[in-house]
């Protein structure tokens, strides 16, 4: 297994090292090629609902087969693993985002002349949930807490906002918390559903349905491409481009917008709907916020980038194998330029101490070595080909899955309104980046 824990004096954080000595490490690795490889073989499932249908992706089966693993309770997946398959999926996100980058420079054009939708769709991550989920959580009595949890689709960013104006102690950010955990643990299987669903009704664009699904955290933005795909499959590339503009866009853009605007009206907002109610401050134990807080806050994995790529590389050739029938070179040529991207934005990230992040670095990257710009880019686009970015999907979401076995405990404590709650945070959020998204897009090209 890992290396026996250490402890930092400073910080107080857990801390331990793993490498390719420990076989815990191997264990996990096998997990998660095994797991992404199954997933491959079964394929998508398309079930039908009347005039609509929904696509369940081999993504969403590695997730469900992780969790399962991680979870399950007669011989768990030690809660160290889940913390090293969460470090490897800090890496495994940017090694997506390299994928779908890849995707980026030619499709150029179309994003400038799709540029105010790309811009104005952003502000559905603040009117959806808002105007739709809100109000549920209101009705269901959730308290303060329900500006935490309704204000964004919060992820990593919303806690220091939220700390910042009401503090660490307080039900608002127990909201945080709580919306945190139900994001993380059935987000991506949510945005896979609704984006199903929503494709299936023909009656948004892929353009609007590809900037839709580019929010949330990578696993969610994953999900929403995936699902985009399989109803357009004729612009796969283009749907990947459009949603990782969407999803940078609101990396860039998503906190201020949040912190000066949702967050604020939230506020006002749920003290409006509450104003005639009484007894509408829900007293909220200290402790379980502690208890929540203290859950969260992941050991630190020593465990080297270089490593954690090798394995990336060598689990994502097996599956892009599978997902292809075949292997070729391409696929190894692939790899290659993708962790080159992400070695580079790790390196640009470390030498700025986080100013300059690596997610933007790659990205960049990717799109310019794509572009007509770039003497090598028709060479590029034909070797990166080989490797179908759906397949990068799965392996991550079976990594993710490994990684949420030790959240799903906090389900408990955090009660059972968050669960329609944040069904409707999430959906409402993809809906409204859609729909506006659409109207643009229609306004643009009447």
């Amino acid at each position: 297994m890992a290396a026996a824990p250490e402890s930092n004096e400073l910080t107080g954080t857990r801390e331990f090292s793993i490498g390719f000595k420990d076989v815990g490490l191997w264990v996990l690795i096998g997990l998660m090629v095994v797991i992404a490889s199954i997933a491959q073989i079964i394929g998508p499932l398309s079930i039908p609902i009347g005039d609509v249908s929904i696509m369940l992706l081999p993504m969403i089966w590695a997730l469900l087969m992780g969790v399962l693993v991680s979870g399950q309770r007669i011989k768990p997946l030690p809660v160290d693993l889940q913390h090293t398959a969460n470090a490897i999926m800090a890496i495994a996100v940017l090694v997506l985002c390299g994928r779908l980058a890849l995707t980026l420079g030619q499709q150029i054009p179309e994003i400038l002349r799709a540029g105010p939708a790309l811009l104005l769709q952003e502000f559905g991550n603040v009117f959806g949930s808002l105007l739709l989920a809100l109000p549920l959580a209101v009705l269901l009595r959730m308290g303060p807490a329900t500006i935490g949890a309704t204000f964004s689709i919060d992820r990593e960013p919303s806690f220091a906002m939220v700390t910042s104006r009401f503090g660490a102690d307080s039900p608002q950010y127990r909201g945080v918390l709580s919306m945190y955990v139900f994001g993380s643990i059935f987000g991506a299987i949510i945005v896979s559903i609704v984006a199903s669903v929503v494709s299936s009704l023909n009656i948004f664009r892929w353009e609007a349905l590809a900037m839709g699904s580019g929010v949330g955290s990578g696993s969610m933005m994953a999900a929403g491409i995936a699902s985009v795909t399989a109803a357009h499959p004729e612009y796969s590339e283009q749907i990947a481009a459009f949603a990782t503009t969407a999803n940078l866009i609101a990396t860039l853009g998503g906190v201020p917008l949040a912190l000066w605007i949702s967050l604020p009206l939230a506020d006002r907002f749920y003290h409006f709907l509450t104003r005639h109610q009484k007894n509408s401050v829900v007293a909220e134990a200290s402790g379980t916020i502690s208890a929540m807080t203290q859950a969260l806050q992941a050991p630190k994995v020593n465990l080297a980038p270089w490593a954690t790529m090798a394995i990336l590389s060598g689990a994502g050739l097996v599956t892009a194998t599978i997902a292809s029938k075949g292997f070729s070179f391409s696929m190894v040529f692939t790899y290659v330029i993708i962790m080159a991207m992400v070695a580079l934005g790790l390196l640009a990230a470390g030498a700025t101490k986080g100013k300059v992040p690596a997610l933007i670095v790659v990205i960049v990257i990717g799109a310019y070595i794509t572009s007509p710009w770039f003497p090598g880019a028709g060479w590029v686009l034909e070797t990166v080909a080989s490797v179908d970015f759906l397949s990068v999907i799965t392996l991550m979401l079976a990594i993710a899955g490994l990684s949420i076995g030790k959240d799903l405990p906090m389900l408990k404590q955090i009660g059972w309104k968050i669960l329609p709650v944040g069904f409707v945070v999430i959906t409402a959020t993809f809906l409204a980046s859609t729909v506006i998204a659409e109207t643009v897009l229609a306004i643009l090209h009447r």
